[in-house]
């Protein structure tokens, strides 16, 4: 394979490689690995030490890596447990949370901070969801409320930022109304190929085709997942919408109609998981650590004083809104939940090289915003898991004075909501 070197690729490797291995001989530090990643990523890269540079083979697989990102965020979605007053609830918390971001936005930009504050509400309303499961999980509070809301928050806030920045703000030249037609056609289409494989699904030949060939050589359903995957990222990319749009989606629809998972393919999403965070997605985060611009954040004091201005704008953004679960959840509960919500870094960093690539956002910038989103990463689950020490993980942190309102909010849910639809 001529004019192609895999030098740059082999370190990223090494990097993907060590990180998870160290914290696992450090078990006392609790760090998130895509923060090591990315950080380790600035080390390695062009602005440190020089042993790698994001060329083709590393940049190629890095735009995969996010796209698979956003595919497995997308299937994390559980539409079962995000309906009825669990869905309202916290759906009237995420429209506080865009409120504020707007008046965030137009702060930043009157104090000088940002160029567009429009762009700056939509990357401050998202949470990084593929960070709080895991919290959630480790700690035995995804099944609790606490962890329902925490995740219902954070699905919705996933959802709506990657579908505000596909309409408002696209590497594509058209305006917001035919983006809006855009969207509206890709919605189309999706409702279409959901009808259709919900359909086909039902029919039994092809259901004992699927099983039989799911766990041999053919590896039927990974193939299928990820034809999906990629048919989704190019109707977006050919209606114009931002690709993350597409990859999102592709998981999401995965979700939708893989309903007999746990029954008859247990091993379908691991081997996923085996996929994105065995090798794509960490060469994504350690790639942008590479192309992490230190210089910018370092030389001038202005820009570093971004990093902690943008951190508290997400505490306002994200986890100042999740005070309307306190009824349901008590204080503590809602103080976990909102520091989570408020946790995000793999949106951050795609939407500020979104920004770069469309020229509203500058270099510097955008260093700024991921700066803020890595302390996010690692300070916020961390105060999170504080707070919760001490609770026992099966008992419901519903420190409520009014038991009738749990009660009201246990019957709007489904039965695999209460038991953390996953």
């Amino acid at each position: 394979m001529p004019g192609v070197s895999f030098d740059s690729l082999a370190v990223v490797m090494g990097v993907a490689f060590a990180i998870p291995l160290l914290l696992g001989l450090a078990p006392g530090l609790r760090v998130p690995s895509v923060v090591l990643e990315i950080v380790a990523g600035i080390v390695v890269g062009p602005q440190v030490l020089g042993w790698a540079a994001p060329d083709e083979a590393v940049s190629i697989l890095a735009l995969v890596g996010l796209a698979f990102l956003l595919f497995l965020a997308g299937l994390e979605l559980d539409l079962d447990q995000l309906r009825g007053r669990l869905l309202r609830i916290a759906g009237v918390g995420f429209l506080l949370s865009l409120g504020l971001a707007l008046i965030a936005g137009e702060v930043l930009d009157a104090t000088g901070q940002v160029h567009q504050p429009l762009l700056t509400a939509v990357i401050l309303t998202a949470t990084s969801l593929g960070l709080v499961i895991p919290v959630l999980k480790e700690s035995g509070r995804l099944e609790t409320r606490v962890g329902q809301l925490a995740v219902a928050g954070a699905s919705i806030g996933d959802f709506a930022a990657v579908i505000l920045l596909s309409l408002l703000f696209s590497r594509d030249s058209t305006g917001t109304g035919a983006k809006a037609a855009l969207l509206g056609a890709f919605a189309a289409a999706v409702a279409l190929v959901t009808y259709l494989l919900t359909r086909r699904s039902r029919r039994m030949r092809i259901s004992s085709v699927l099983q039989r060939l799911q766990d041999t050589t053919a590896q039927i359903r990974v193939r299928g997942a990820m034809l999906l995957l990629l048919l989704m990222v190019v109707l977006a990319e050919h209606l114009g919408l931002e690709t993350i749009l597409g990859a999102f989606v592709a998981g999401a629809l995965v979700s939708v109609v893989d309903r007999d998972a746990t029954r008859t393919h247990p091993q379908f999403k691991l081997k996923l998981e085996a996929i994105g965070f065995g090798f794509l997605i960490p060469v994504f985060f350690v790639t942008s650590g590479m192309r992490f611009d230190l210089d910018a954040l370092l030389e001038h004091p202005s820009v570093l004083v971004k990093v902690p201005i943008f951190l508290v704008a997400l505490l306002f953004v994200r986890a100042l809104p999740a005070v309307v679960y306190r009824p349901l959840i008590g204080g503590r509960g809602a103080a976990v939940a909102g520091l989570l919500q408020a946790t995000s870094l793999p949106f951050i960093v795609a939407a500020t090289q979104i920004g770069v690539a469309i020229h509203v956002v500058d270099a510097a910038t955008a260093a700024a915003f991921v700066g803020a989103g890595l302390l996010s990463a690692l300070l916020f689950p961390t105060i999170a898991l504080g707070l919760l020490r001490g609770v026992p993980a099966t008992t419901p942190m519903l420190a409520m004075a009014n038991e009738g309102v749990m009660d009201e909010l246990s019957a709007g849910l489904t039965p695999q909501s209460r038991m953390g639809g996953s």
